[in-house]
């Protein structure tokens, strides 16, 4: 009796022990961790270098399939919704990819083309994305990006769509589309190819249908900064390494050439507005130059179609940038003519991508040079639209449990005050859930421990 009474205890401190290992903060917790309290992975390195390793290099997707872009129709390759593609692009001609599509849902293929980072490139050529149908017909207009004023060598993004919508006529149909992708304006560029990340996604038909026009007003005035104590971030290497961000102050460094990738969770009914402030730099370089375009800020939305950017010219001094104001994310914005308005319209992962022109190097010395990313995230969460399927990849279109309770991963303010950038009150959340969750099997065990004491104490 003593020895199996002495057995329960162990047994009942290993669980306690056990279940306190598994609570958030403490060494068994197996959840990510908040920004502000662990610095993030480096990005992957198995199919290009990262980042941090090499300046103005893109980190494609792990494991991401290799396809070929064909010269024609007949030959193209399949894309599937879900996954995403590595392939090239060449300095002439088009290429196509195949897209089997259903006539519930609508499909967006996003193209990120990378130069080489020695590449010569001019401030018009860029790169062109757009889906026809098997009659070569247009499904939407297509979408150009360029290189820009900072004569920079950097990850370009563009996206196409086949939408359903009552009030087209093409491209509403069953069957066999294409993804045709071409470089563009290429006058002095150096020749070659380069490497190209396609990234279909679905999005499923509504449950019922509602309005097919635009919000007419929104809440357009620019909100206030956050303020508060900058906390180190490491920005990721490409779309899917980037780094989690939550509202608040971001400190991170960044050096000529290198373009860095964030990811704000934004749900139905959010805004995000975001600037970017670099600093003056510390010395080497020729000095004393000026590089238009030198610090690029980009917002992308969940499928990677580019919502709005701004570009600063550097001369040394520190300088700042800031997105323009941005409606709440709803389902009608897609019927908005402008891009900074229909872009907004899903919930889910934005990304913030920034670039600093390798000139600035040339100018200035190689850095690095500090960067601040103030996030805000205003608005409470809404309800939304109601999808009749499951989207590809798996909920894209959602930010989860933890922003759904308080905004952009735990510090979304409907108020308009400031916020922080801690995540202490996620943390806090996480910790408590898991708390009572040790707590509860505590009491179970207890119980148990409890009863078979009596039942041996009567001698059953």
């Amino acid at each position: 009796m003593g020895r199996r009474t002495a057995w329960w205890r162990v047994a009942v401190v290993g669980i306690m022990l056990g279940a306190v290992a598994g609570a958030p903060g403490s060494p068994g917790f197996a959840a990510s961790a908040s920004p502000s309290t662990s610095p993030p992975a480096p990005p992957s390195t198995s199919a290009s270098p990262s980042s941090s390793a090499t300046a103005s290099s893109y980190a494609f997707a792990e494991d991401a399939p290799s396809v070929t872009g064909a010269a024609d129709t007949a030959d193209a390759e399949i894309l599937e919704p879900g996954t995403t593609y590595r392939s090239s692009l060449p300095s002439d001609g088009k290429v196509y990819y195949r897209l089997r599509l259903d006539g519930t849902s609508t499909v967006y293929v996003a193209a990120t083309a990378v130069p080489p980072t020695d590449a010569a490139v001019t401030p018009t050529e860029g790169v062109r994305v757009s889906v026809q149908d098997a009659d070569g017909r247009s499904c939407s207009a297509a979408d150009t990006a360029s290189i820009g004023a900072g004569r920079s060598p950097r990850p370009l993004t563009v996206w196409g769509a086949r939408q359903l919508s009552p009030s087209r006529s093409l491209c509403q149909g069953a069957g066999t589309y294409y993804v045709v992708v071409e470089r563009v304006l290429r006058t002095e560029s150096t020749p070659g190819d380069w490497d190209l990340e396609l990234a279909p996604v679905l999005e499923p038909r509504l449950r019922k249908a509602g309005s097919t026009s635009a919000p007419e007003a929104w809440d357009s005035a620019t909100p206030s900064p956050p303020a508060g104590t900058a906390v180190r971030v490491r920005g990721g290497g490409g779309f899917g390494s980037s780094t989690a961000l939550e509202q608040g102050v971001w400190r991170d460094d960044v050096r000529p050439g290198q373009t860095l990738f964030y990811e704000v969770p934004v749900d139905w009914g959010q805004q995000v507005y975001a600037t970017a402030d670099l600093s003056s730099a510390s010395g080497g370089g020729a000095g004393g130059g000026f590089v238009p375009g030198g610090v690029n800020l980009a917002l992308y939305n969940p499928v990677r179609g580019l919502v709005d950017a701004t570009s600063i010219s550097y001369n040394g001094s520190q300088k700042s940038g800031a997105l323009a104001a941005l409606p709440p994310v709803g389902y009608d914005n897609r019927y908005a003519v402008s891009d900074r308005v229909n872009g907004m319209r899903f919930a889910g992962a934005y990304y913030l991508v920034v670039h600093l022109a390798a000139r600035v190097g040339e100018e200035f010395g190689d850095g690095p040079f500090g960067l601040v990313l103030r996030v805000r995230v205003k608005g409470e969460a809404t309800a939304g639209p109601g999808y009749a399927g499951q989207s590809e990849p798996s909920g894209i279109f959602q930010v989860g449990l933890l922003g759904r309770s308080s905004g952009a991963a735990g510090q979304a303010d409907s108020s308009g005050g400031d916020g922080g950038g801690s995540g202490g009150d996620a943390g806090m959340k996480l910790v408590a859930v898991g708390g009572i969750g040790a707590g509860t099997v505590v009491l179970v065990v207890l119980g148990v421990w409890v009863v078979v004491g009596r039942r041996r104490a009567a001698g059953v």
